[in-house]
This record gives structure tokens, C-alpha cells and sequence, in this order.
């Protein structure tokens, strides 16, 4: 009962059964509500098997739709089996090679017990599942094509998620400066003043400002989680998404239950972009994550702004850059901010970028939707990046072991892990591996 009022919002107990005499019109009704259950149940399911933004995962769901693709799976069909269901279902069928990989990624998380067990956790916290066709569903996700989540884990007030379609996008750097903690009071503060959402990503520094300060200001703030719902994160902002959760509402695309990664808050940053009418970077350095977010937003043709700093401050290093090589608008006012959205400036909607390295967009012809950003002061393949994820600095893990921690399939985890070995960041000892600690 659990995860039936965790899966499915309307449902409530004690609603009367169906009146006798109703006819085929109530059982046609109950076979389209058992199918809507199952879609849902699927899709609960699929956000823990494949990895955010998983392009092949997404194009199959969104093609034979999520309880079909996910028998695909149960039934163990051989690729070029999943392929002939896609070319009749009208849809272009990625190549062989694109949907043996994600079988081999999928299958090690298949397991039924593994949605009921985040289900139950969902109802505990109280918490829910959105999908697309309801009317919660943030209609900026149609952007990201085949990357677009496969369900939403919501924790907040009933219908709050409708508040995104107004809502504007204020990032930055964790290590923020009193000054940029200043200015993202004051828009976020400007922006809940005239009826504007805020959405972040509830970090330390500007995120956690731009939450506040909405807060204060009783206005509707929305943050964006790289984990479960129930395990809010950071845990210094424990008492802030609690706060959040109450007035506003948490959201994530990973099942409840689900640890946050590096991978994870990359992936998590085409969400804030695509949701939102806007992205606002308030400060940040030169590798700052909040770039990445920036190039989602201008990879989906929406509005940029970022505010000046000092010349000599590190901590706006990054904002200068969008303003001089990435189109972004120069904004300093919260109605400054507001004239972004209602009137973008030219050159604004730039659906490709011009080969910014650090900049670079979401790669959305990829078959694993892989997507650039300054990762551990370096650019690491997304493949490596997961990996490094996956292993452990105490515990040793096999190679099947982090490729199901990863998401990946084994032979590629093998491969990022001799590539990775070879740079001495993991080792492998007595048959397994672990991380080599830093220094």
C-alpha cells in the first residue's frame, strides 16, 4: 500500500469500489488505471536502473513507453530484438552497438526489489513520483530530447512543482565571496518580490543564499538534488531543505535512496537550466560547476545572464568569461534580470556553443549523454568519471562491482580502470579496487 501511494498521487484509500452495473465503460476504466499504475511503476523502476540523462534509455522508453521497455529488459531480449520493436514502432532505432551497451548497463540494476524498497522510502518521507503526462511534469524537460528525466522524485507541497513555470535560475560557487552572497540575496530577494520561483541547487555559497533569501522573502524556491529526496545534501542545508520541503519542494530524478556523485551534479545541472526560464551565474571561478550549468542553459536556447565582479577576483574569473566569449547578458539588478526573460537580448538563443573547452555542451547525439565540466580540477571522460565515482578509498570492489555502481557495463569499467590505473589515481590489489588516496 506503500508504494501504491508513492507511485500513483490520486490514489487514497477507501474509495468505493466500482458500482455494480457500470458495464464495459468501468472495466474499460479499470484496465486504463492498471496500465497507468504499471507505466508508473516502470518508470519508478527505470530511474534507478539507467544513469541521468542516459540517451538509449530515454529513446526506448519514450518510443515502446516505460513498462514495455522495461519487459524488454525482464524478458532479456537480445538487442536487435529491442531494435525491431523500435523501427515498428515508428521510431529511428539507435545503432546495435548504442543498445547492446545500455543492456549490459541496465541488466546488473534490475531488480524489482530495488524500486519498492525507494517506493517505501518515498511514502515515509513523503515524497512522490511525477511523470511526463501529469500536470506536474515541468514542461522545460520536452528540451532535452532523449536526455530528459524518466520520472521526478518530489518532496514538497502538492502542486508546487506548477511554480517552476515561472521560476528563474540562480547559481554560483560554493566558495562565495560576501560579496556574491550579497548580490544573490538581493536578486533572489528581487525575483520573489515580483512573483518570480527561484531555483538552485541547494550547494554551500550562492545556491543556499538564493534559497534563503527567497525564503525570507516568502517566495517560492525550488531545489534540485544530485540523490535521493529523503537524504537531503549537503547536510550542513539539512534544516534549509527541511524549510524548502515545507513552503516550496526538493526534487531529483534518482530514486530515493540514491547517494549523490560527481556525475550525478553534473547530470543534475541540465535539470536546473531546462526547468527554469533562466540561468542567472552570480559568481564563480574558472572551473566552476556552475559553468556546466550555463552551458545547458545556453545549449537549450535559454536566456543567460551573469553578474560582474571584480577584475581581480578569482571567485568572478568565471562570470567575466561568459560575459566576453559566451553571449551571456550583463545583469546586476533583480528588474534587470527580469528584462532577460521577457525580452533576451540578441544573439542570446545560441543552440550551439562557439568550442568553449570548459564550456562545452551536453553532447546529446551520444548514445550515453555524456556531459563536459570541470571535474577535480581536470577534464575527465564521463566514462572515468563514474568509475572514480564507483570505487572506494577503504574497500576494495571488483570490476563487476563498480560497473554496477557506475552504471556502466563491465567491459568498460575495465577499461576506465586500467586507464585510470595507469594514471595512479586507483590500484588494484588482491583482485579488486580501490581508490589511491590524493598526495
Amino acid at each position: 500500500m506503500e508504494a501504491v501511494a508513492a507511485v500513483s498521487p490520486g490514489w487514497a484509500p477507501g474509495e468505493p469500489e466500482q458500482a455494480e452495473g457500470a458495464g464495459e465503460a468501468g472495466a474499460v476504466g479499470e484496465a486504463g488505471a492498471a496500465e497507468a499504475a504499471a507505466e508508473r511503476f516502470a518508470r519508478a523502476c527505470w530511474s534507478g536502473i539507467a544513469e541521468p540523462g542516459d540517451a538509449v534509455a530515454g529513446h526506448l522508453v519514450s518510443t515502446l513507453g516505460a513498462a514495455d521497455a522495461l519487459r524488454c529488459l525482464v524478458d532479456r531480449l537480445p538487442a536487435a530484438s529491442i531494435i525491431g520493436l523500435l523501427q515498428d514502432a515508428g521510431g529511428d532505432a539507435p545503432n546495435d552497438a548504442a543498445v547492446e551497451a545500455g543492456l549490459e548497463r541496465w541488466r546488473p540494476r534490475l531488480a524489482a526489489s530495488s524500486a519498492l524498497t525507494a517506493l517505501r522510502q518515498a511514502h515515509r518521507c513523503g515524497a512522490r513520483l511525477v511523470v511526463p503526462g501529469d500536470r506536474e511534469w515541468p514542461a522545460g524537460f520536452a528540451g532535452l530530447g532523449p536526455h530528459q528525466p524518466l520520472a521526478l522524485w518530489v518532496r514538497g507541497r502538492p502542486n508546487a512543482v506548477l511554480g517552476l513555470r515561472s521560476a528563474i535560475a540562480i547559481v554560483g560557487a560554493r566558495a562565495a565571496s560576501g560579496y556574491g552572497e550579497h548580490v544573490a540575496m538581493e536578486l533572489s530577494a528581487g525575483l520573489a518580490d515580483r512573483g518570480f520561483g527561484v531555483a538552485s541547487g541547494a550547494a554551500y555559497g550562492i545556491d543556499g543564499m538564493a534559497h534563503r533569501s527567497a525564503l525570507a522573502s516568502s517566495g517560492q524556491t525550488f531545489a534540485f538534488l544530485a540523490g535521493g529526496v529523503d537524504r537531503f545534501y549537503p547536510t550542513g542545508h539539512d534544516a534549509l531543505l527541511a524549510r524548502i520541503a515545507e513552503v516550496g519542494v526538493v526534487l531529483s530524478e534518482l530514486p530515493c535512496g540514491s547517494a549523490p556523485t560527481k556525475w550525478r551534479f553534473l547530470q543534475r545541472n541540465r535539470l536546473i537550466a531546462a526547468a527554469s526560464l533562466a540561468t542567472v551565474v552570480v559568481e564563480a571561478g574558472v572551473r566552476s560547476g556552475s559553468l556546466n550549468t550555463a552551458a545547458h542553459a545556453a545549449a537549450l536556447g535559454r536566456p543567460l545572464g551573469a553578474v560582474p565582479g571584480p577584475v581581480t577576483s578569482p571567485s568572478s574569473a568565471g562570470c567575466h568569461r561568459l560575459l566576453r566569449e559566451f553571449d551571456a547578458v550583463c545583469v546586476t539588478t533583480a528588474e534587470e534580470v527580469v528584462q532577460l526573460v521577457a525580452e533576451p537580448a540578441p544573439g542570446q538563443f545560441q543552440p550551439e556553443l562557439r568550442g568553449l573547452p570548459a564550456l562545452e555542451a551536453p553532447q546529446r547525439a551520444g548514445p550515453r549523454g555524456d556531459v563536459a565540466g570541470p571535474v577535480g580540477g581536470r577534464r575527465r571522460p564521463a566514462e572515468h568519471v563514474r568509475v572514480l565515482d564507483a570505487v572506494s578509498r577503504r574497500a576494495l570492489r571488483s570490476a563487476e562491482e563498480v560497473a554496477q555502481r557506475a552504471g556502466l557495463s563491465v567491459g568498460s569499467a575495465q577499461a576506465a580502470l586500467g586507464a585510470l590505473g595507469l594514471e595512479g589515481v586507483v590500484e588494484e590489489k588482491d583482485g579488486g579496487w580501490r581508490a589511491v588516496p590524493a598526495g
